[in-house]
């Protein structure tokens, strides 16, 4: 493989992470749930969850996207390692939100990957999300609602 390959590679796996989490806050489900290979598997471990399948995978996170009143997720660049057709990698990640219960979640956390190239490019054909750091300290800011508020 030329060095251009491997280099349109990491920039296609890192556009494929960009868009996993632009697809999460735009709640964008069927989006979503393309990301993956029509096998593919997401596994929150800390909070029991594992999504077997991009049927499953949109009806989940619909499902736990429902429980936030609001919700951001930064993603950045880890590790990736191409072999062919499949690589690995890592994305950090760092989020906070609050639940419509009220509660806040703050984290830092890594998504432990493997990604397959399909016809439609590369997608996830598993993500694990380990979190490192928790903090459920309520959040004392509040929501764009409060800007578009006081602008008007």
């Amino acid at each position: 493989m030329t060095d251009f390959h491997a280099i349109a590679d990491r920039v296609e796996i890192d556009a494929l992470r960009a868009e996993y989490t632009d697809a999460g806050l735009m709640r964008d489900y069927d989006r979503f749930a393309a990301l993956f290979t029509s096998d593919g598997v997401m596994r929150i471990p800390d909070a029991g969850v594992e999504l077997v399948g991009r049927a499953a995978l949109r009806e989940g996170i619909e499902r736990l996207q429902g429980h936030w009143e609001f919700f951001l997720q930064h993603t950045h660049a880890g590790a990736v390692v191409v072999d062919g057709d499949t690589a690995t990698g890592r994305a950090h990640m760092h989020e906070l939100g609050r639940f419509r219960d009220g509660t806040s979640h703050v984290n830092y956390a890594i998504y432990h990957d493997r990604y397959t190239r399909t016809p439609d490019g590369w997608r996830f054909a598993e993500r694990t999300y380990e979190i490192r750091y928790h903090d459920a300290t309520p959040l004392a800011g509040t929501t764009g609602a409060f800007y578009l508020a006081a602008a008007g």
